[in-house]
């Protein structure tokens, strides 16, 4: 399968998420668009390992993926999801000091299948808070700091739920593997492949992470988030740039 093929696909399946009112299918549509990442990169990788020549457009490449403007607050737990998302589909990530914009590096395939996830996912995270916000749970919480911690359980919820598909769906792969002669082998390569990609082409210095002391903790917003990651549904959405606006105080 090429990559727009399979694009397209995880499209149908992420529209199938949304249009539906049973959570169950929802899960199972979601659960299905990442097996389909996940099966179509393994393919890909079994195939590059079989070509006689390689072209540029079948090495691992580095893309620039912009999170947000510089100010916003709550870049970080954006971020924090798109490196969640970009895990389950072997997309190593390097984040801007401010939070900004997010490096990925990584086959062609597996970027795009991440960007396309994190899509529907940023803008369903943003609207479950909201929703939880309106309610008034989180006082006397402050509003930001709520916000900011349901986003993190959200991610945290969902980047678990795309790796327990990825896993899945990895272990079909290698007990289908007479079908899919080199699997193995194909794999371990296109791990060496990026890795080695990634040490030439990353500039990264010091580590990154999703939350800073002055933030602070919610417990109640936490287990918020968490339980909307667990419902949250994939879908395409036009949304997407105005999902990543400022946070309010």
């Amino acid at each position: 399968m090429t990559d727009d093929k399979m694009l397209a696909r995880i499209a149908a399946l992420l529209r199938q998420a949304e249009n539906t009112e049973n959570p169950h299918e929802a899960e199972a549509f979601m659960t299905a668009a990442q097996r389909l990442a996940t099966t179509t990169s393994i393919d890909l990788a079994v195939a590059r390992a079989h070509s006689a020549t390689r072209t540029a457009a079948q090495a691992p490449v580095q893309r620039t993926v912009t999170i947000g403007n510089a100010g916003s607050k709550g870049l970080r737990t954006y971020v924090q999801l798109f490196v969640a998302i970009a895990m389950a589909n072997d997309v190593k990530c390097d984040v801007a000091s401010n939070s900004t914009f997010v490096y990925a590096y990584g086959f062609a395939e597996d970027i795009d299948a991440t960007h396309a996830l994190y899509a529907s996912l940023v803008v369903q995270m943003v609207k479950a808070a909201d929703a939880y916000i309106a309610t008034g749970q989180h006082r006397p919480t402050p509003t930001i700091t709520a916000r900011l911690n349901f986003h993190l359980a959200f991610g945290a919820r969902i980047g678990q739920r795309l790796s327990e598909a990825r896993d899945d769906a990895t272990r079909q792969a290698r007990v289908d593997a007479e079908e899919r002669a080199g699997t193995e082998i194909a794999l371990r390569n296109k791990d060496i492949e990026l890795k080695s990609f990634y040490r030439q082409a990353s500039k990264a210095r010091g580590t990154w992470r999703a939350t800073n002391a002055s933030a602070g903790y919610s417990s109640a917003a936490r287990r918020a988030g968490d339980r909307a990651g667990q419902r949250a549904r994939l879908g395409p959405s036009t949304e997407f740039s105005g999902a990543r606006s400022a946070l309010e105080h």
